[in-house]
Parts: C-alpha cells; sequence; structure tokens
C-alpha cells in the first residue's frame, strides 16, 4: 500500500523542541513535495510548512517561522519537521501529506495523507 505516517508528537512544555517524522511506504517520497498541517480542537486544518522537490526549497506558515525546520531523510524516505521554541498555540495533530505538485500550501493538492501524531504544548 501506498501510505503515511507520522510519528514523533506528544507532550512538552513551552519553550521545548520536539521532532515529527513523516514515513512513506510504498513509494519515494523524495519525488513528492510534503506539506506539514495541523489541526486544534474546534479550529479547521492549517498548513504549516512545506518542503518542495526543489532541492533546499522550504516555505513555511508566519505563525512558526524561525521554529520549525523541514528537511528530507530520503535514506530512510521520511521528512522531518523539527520544531523549536513551542508555544501551546502549537498544541493540535499535526498531519504530514505528499503532493505531485513542486510545492503548494493548500491542503487539495496533497494526495497521500497521514494519520496525525498529536502535539501538546503545555505547563
Amino acid at each position: 500500500q501506498v501510505q503515511l505516517a507520522e510519528s514523533g508528537g506528544g507532550l512538552a512544555q513551552p519553550g521545548d523542541s520536539l521532532r515529527l517524522s513523516c514515513a512513506a511506504s510504498g513509494f519515494t517520497l523524495a519525488r513528492y513535495a510534503v506539506g506539514w498541517f495541523r489541526q486544534a480542537p474546534g479550529k479547521e486544518r492549517e498548513w504549516v510548512s512545506c518542503i518542495a522537490i526543489t532541492e533546499g526549497t522550504t516555505y513555511s506558515a508566519d505563525s512558526v517561522k524561525g521554529r520549525f525546520t523541514l528537511s528530507r531523510d530520503s535514506a530512510e524516505n521520511t521528512v522531518n519537521l523539527q520544531m523549536n521554541s513551542l508555544k501551546p498555540e502549537d498544541t493540535a495533530v499535526y498531519y504530514c501529506a505528499a503532493s505531485y505538485l513542486t510545492w503548494s500550501t493548500r491542503e487539495q493538492n496533497y494526495d497521500t495523507w497521514g494519520q496525525g501524531t498529536q502535539v501538546t504544548v503545555s505547563s
């Protein structure tokens, strides 16, 4: 099967760091743009960041710029989201998704989605 799986979520205190991973099975993730989205309770899912097929090109929402960093680990067929300086506002279920486009911030342009991983930031 073609699927994605997120991991690395958990409980963190404000200011802490977490690293989320998006692992692909059944296809080569390096050939796709990968986006990260998050959804907090009672909120619509929002775009967080994406890494383009173009080498080294990433984009991030204003809310996470300077704090979150995307990278590829092609040897492991994964994309990682390094989250630093976490805030309570970062609490959400985080999803990764793959797109045939070079890059995109829009959910509709992503074809394969993971099940999500919970990130909770609190004292």
